[in-house]
C-alpha cells in the first residue's frame, strides 16, 4: 500500500488568501479569507491586496493545518500559485512557501493558476464525476477566457482565449455601468433569474475561430445605457432584471458558440467548465442542457472549487508530486506566466 501524500496549497492571486491541506486528491481543510477592502474602490486595489496578503497568510494557514488535524511535519510538500495574477499577491504566497519549504526541508511545487481550475476537476467528490481524457474545459473568469484540450493531468492544450477582457471582467465592468456594487457578476446572475433574457439585444463580436472578445460588448452596452439614460433617468432602476439577464444571455451566447465550435472541430462531447465565472448559474444551467441537446458529457465542478481557492492549487501540487515536479528557492512569482 503506498503511503499518503499530504500536500499544503497555498493560493495569493488575487484578493483572497487561501490555504489548503489535501491527502492524495482528497482535501482536508479548505480556507479563504476573502478581503472586503476592495468593495468601496470598485475593483481590487493591488496595493491593499498584497498588505491584506501580508496579513492574512499566517493565520490562514494555521488554520488550514488545524482543520487537517495534522502536523506541518507532516506535509511532504508545500504547492503555491506562481501565476498568473497580481504581482504583489503571488510574491506574498511566493515568498511565505519558499520560507516555509526552507525551515520544514521539504519540496516546493509552483502551481499555474489557471491549470489549477482545470485540474480542481480531479478532487475527490461523491457528487461529482471526474471527467476522462481528452475533454474540453472552458475556464472563465474575471482575467481568463479560454477553451483548453485536456490530454492528461500534465498537457494541456488551447484552443482559444480572449484577445481583449475576460468574460468575468464583462460581467463587472457592466454591473459597475450599471451602479451595482464590486464585485457584480454574481449580482447580475442573481437578478438575471428574474427577467426576460430576450428583452434587449447587444452586439456579438465576430472574431476568428475559437478566440472570444469582449471589449465591443462592454462599449456598446455602456452607449446604449448612456442614450436610454437621456430620455429616462430612471431606466436602469426600472429595467435592470431585464438588462441583467439579457446582457448574461448575450456573454453565455459567445461562450457557447465557441464551444460547440470546438467540440464539433474536435470531435471531443466531454465538456467541463471552470473558474471563477463557472460558479455562475446561467452557465451552469446552459451547460446542463447541452447534456440531452447535444448528447455531451458534462463536467461541472463543486460550487466551492469554482472560485479561487487553495484545494485546486493542493491538488495540482499532488499531481506535480507524483512526476517530482519541484522547484528550488530561485522560483519568482510571475504575473504574466507563460500560458500552460
Amino acid at each position: 500500500m503506498q503511503p499518503k501524500i499530504y500536500i499544503l496549497g497555498i493560493e495569493s492571486s488575487c484578493d483572497d488568501t487561501c490555504a489548503s491541506v489535501s491527502v492524495d486528491t482528497q482535501i482536508l481543510s479548505n480556507v479563504i479569507s476573502s478581503q472586503k477592502i476592495h468593495e468601496k474602490y470598485g475593483g481590487v486595489v493591488p496595493e491593499l491586496a498584497s498588505r491584506s496578503h501580508m496579513q492574512n497568510i499566517v493565520p490562514v494557514v494555521q488554520e488550514a493545518i488545524n482543520q487537517a488535524g495534522i502536523s506541518l511535519e507532516q506535509i511532504n510538500a508545500i504547492a503555491f500559485t506562481r501565476g498568473p495574477g497580481l504581482l504583489g499577491s503571488l510574491i506574498v504566497g511566493t515568498s511565505f512557501a519558499k520560507s516555509l519549504c526552507l525551515a520544514l526541508e521539504k519540496p516546493l511545487i509552483e502551481v499555474h493558476h489557471m491549470k489549477a481550475h482545470i485540474l480542481a476537476h480531479f478532487i475527490d467528490n461523491e457528487e461529482n464525476k471526474k471527467p476522462e481524457f481528452p475533454f474540453l474545459c472552458l475556464t472563465v473568469s474575471g482575467g481568463h477566457t479560454q477553451i483548453v484540450r485536456v490530454n492528461s493531468y500534465y498537457d494541456f492544450e488551447i484552443l482559444g482565449s480572449t484577445i481583449d477582457d475576460a468574460a468575468g471582467e464583462a460581467f463587472d465592468k457592466c454591473a459597475k455601468i450599471m451602479g451595482l456594487p464590486y464585485p457584480g457578476g454574481p449580482l447580475i446572475d442573481k437578478y438575471a433569474q428574474q427577467g426576460n433574457a430576450n428583452r434587449f439585444h447587444f452586439n456579438k463580436p465576430k472574431v476568428e475561430g475559437l478566440d472570444f472578445s469582449f471589449s465591443g460588448l462592454k462599449t456598446s452596452f455602456l452607449y446604449f445605457i448612456e442614450k436610454e439614460k437621456k430620455q429616462n433617468e430612471s431606466f436602469i432602476k426600472e429595467n435592470l432584471t431585464d438588462l441583467c439577464a439579457s446582457l448574461q444571455k448575450t456573454i453565455l451566447d459567445i461562450l457557447f458558440h465557441n464551444l460547440e465550435l470546438a467540440s464539433f472541430k474536435s470531435g471531443i462531447t466531454s465538456v467541463a467548465i471552470a473558474g471563477g465565472v463557472s460558479a455562475n448559474s446561467g452557465l451552469r444551467n446552459r451547460l446542463k442542457s447541452y447534456e440531452k441537446q447535444k448528447k455531451w458529457k458534462i463536467f461541472i465542478p463543486d460550487f466551492q472549487f469554482c472560485t479561487d481557492n487553495a484545494g485546486m492549487i493542493a491538488v495540482s501540487g499532488y499531481f506535480n508530486y507524483l512526476q517530482n515536479n519541484f522547484v528550488d528557492q530561485s522560483v519568482q512569482a510571475s504575473a504574466r506566466i507563460r500560458d500552460f
